[in-house]
């Protein structure tokens, strides 16, 4: 037992020196003066081991709840069996930006970045598996992040794998928040690509900025005003600026963000919490990690409190993080799959060396745009936020790839690709298919087109539903409705039915065709309608 106490007093002591925890015992030397922040480069690397840290004790303090119902208790323990921290998405796609940066230099492309995601087997779960998949078929960055092929690219992926980039740019949001979008197209874009911008940004500026609030309200202005993810946020600054409680700011963001967003994943509903959970934490980690683990039913909670505690830790170092959780895992990170995804090569390294690679980079990052590096310090000017030009894409604009004669209303995002069994449908392209799922069940989905009819005309198009899943399609020519019926799935795969309707009877005139989904079928499980070949013959 003695030999085991001594163990374990030698590793947390050497995690310490690594990590230059001596910011435990003192204050971070970091200071801004005149537009000028300066720190030592002991204080970056200790900032920067606390980034990684912290991400990766908030998320493993977090996964009981993520996807889950919240937590009502206050969490601030991990699993005693806990003695390293496992390989995770939250953290291992930062793990591959940081080889990438070393193998490619600090200009690497988003090409580049995607070259070592495939030499990594990195993208395991939503927008990233779909980038994985998209790449292995030869569509390579950013078009996999695009939503022209990624299902998913308005999800969490690009927001959960970019404190990375707030670390390599210290007090410069600007570069971060550069950095963010341009590497998070792999695997996301639009709101997607925000929710990355974001959460750098936010990092960046807490290496100089000491009010959570500023950090906050700064950050959000990196995006521009017409942005979804750039409403949340202001919903979130203003009502918390007019004295709303985090509860309250909680669950604003929830009924306005996550009905239109239903998947448990999305960067919209879940940048708001992160920023609630940043405004609301005061710069406690355990406080604002607590906030993110309770804030609403069924979010992305570990990744969510990862991305706000780096905040935390960006500000503070080390000394912000408790010292017991800092022990538990050894300094060690280790881990050969995720999911069921075999990790080339596996993981098996300290959280202290991987700060030290990222700091190196960082050095040499802020060293290029302008800082000076020298007699252990690192002195550069502070930036000024500077809105990115808008990244918007509608679900509609599917439409200019699928079948730009046709206008797309009502379709929504949906919770989860069409097919699994208890959840609803989605919205995506996929090739020559185009599927869809109403944002209002009521309502349905409708496509339109107005044109004349000259001479004998048929309208024909291909409607597919999955097993065991129905929906109602409806075809009208002005007001005369041409096709109603139920398009019903098999028991095995996905079904096709050739549908058909006669436009003569209006030759001559000028008509709107109307093309409906509806999915509230009474007994029936609705899912993903899917269309191809549409065409006016």
């Amino acid at each position: 037992m003695r030999n085991i106490i001594r163990h374990i007093i030698v590793t947390a002591r050497l995690c310490i020196t690594a990590c230059s925890l001596a910011g435990l015992l003192c204050p971070a030397t970091g200071f801004a003066q005149a537009g000028k922040f300066t720190m030592t480069g002991k204080d970056y690397r200790d900032r920067v081991c606390a980034i990684w840290t912290a991400q990766m004790l908030g998320a493993m303090m977090g996964w009981p709840f993520e996807h889950k119902v919240a937590s009502v208790e206050w969490v601030h323990t991990l699993k005693p069996t806990v003695d390293h921290a496992p390989v995770d998405d939250d953290w291992y796609y930062e793990m591959v930006a940081v080889r990438a940066f070393e193998k490619y230099g600090i200009d690497m492309s988003v090409q580049d970045l995607g070259r070592q995601w495939m030499e990594n087997s990195a993208g395991t779960w939503g927008s990233s598996e779909q980038a994985r998949l998209l790449m292995a078929r030869g569509i390579p960055p950013p078009d996999c992040g695009h939503p022209r092929y990624n299902k998913l690219w308005f999800s969490i992926g690009p927001q959960f794998s970019s404190d990375v980039y707030g670390a390599l740019a210290p007090a410069m949001p600007d570069v971060a928040a550069e950095m963010a979008r341009r590497y998070g197209h792999i695997n996301g874009y639009a709101e997607g690509a925000d929710g990355g911008v974001f959460v750098a940004g936010m990092i960046s500026l807490a290496f100089a900025e000491e009010d959570v609030r500023n950090i906050v309200r700064q950050a959000a202005q990196l995006i521009d005003t017409a942005s979804p993810y750039r409403k949340c946020l202001d919903l979130v600054i203003r009502l918390a600026g007019h004295g709303k409680t985090a509860p309250e700011v909680f669950d604003a963001v929830e009924r306005r963000w996550h009905t239109v967003y239903p998947a448990t994943n999305n960067a919209v509903a879940n940048g708001g919490i992160v920023a609630t959970c940043v405004w609301f934490g005061k710069g406690d980690f355990l406080k604002t990690v607590n906030l993110a683990y309770g804030a609403a039913d069924f979010t992305d909670a570990d990744c969510n409190a990862a991305n706000a505690a780096s905040v935390v830790a960006a500000m503070h170092g080390m000394k912000a993080l408790p010292v017991d959780l800092v022990h538990a895992l050894h300094d060690s990170i280790v881990g050969n799959k995720l999911g069921k995804i075999v990790l080339t090569p596996a993981v098996h390294e300290t959280i202290s060396g991987l700060a030290a690679r990222t700091a190196a980079l960082g050095e040499k990052i802020v060293r290029q745009q302008g800082a000076i590096v020298s007699g252990g310090r690192i002195t550069l000017s502070r930036q000024r936020v500077v809105t990115q030009p808008a990244e918007l894409f509608r679900l509609a604009d599917l439409m200019q790839y699928w079948n730009p004669r046709w206008k797309l209303e009502r379709a929504g995002f949906g919770g989860a690709l069409g097919g699994m069994p208890g959840i609803r449908g989605i919205t995506f392209l996929d090739s020559n298919v185009l599927a869809t799922y109403p944002q209002d069940e009521v309502r349905g989905v409708l496509m339109t087109r107005r044109l004349r009819i000259d001479g004998p005309r048929v309208l024909s198009f291909e409607a597919g539903v999955d097993s065991q899943r129905v929906w109602r399609c409806m075809v009208l020519a002005n007001n005369k409705v041409l096709f109603d019926k139920l398009i019903e799935g098999g028991s095995h795969s996905r079904t096709w039915q050739m549908v058909k309707a006669d436009l003569s009877a209006f030759n001559g005139d000028t008509v709107t065709l109307r093309i409906y989904q509806r999915v509230l079928i009474p007994g029936r499980a609705a899912g993903n309608a899917y269309w191809k070949n549409l065409r006016i013959e």
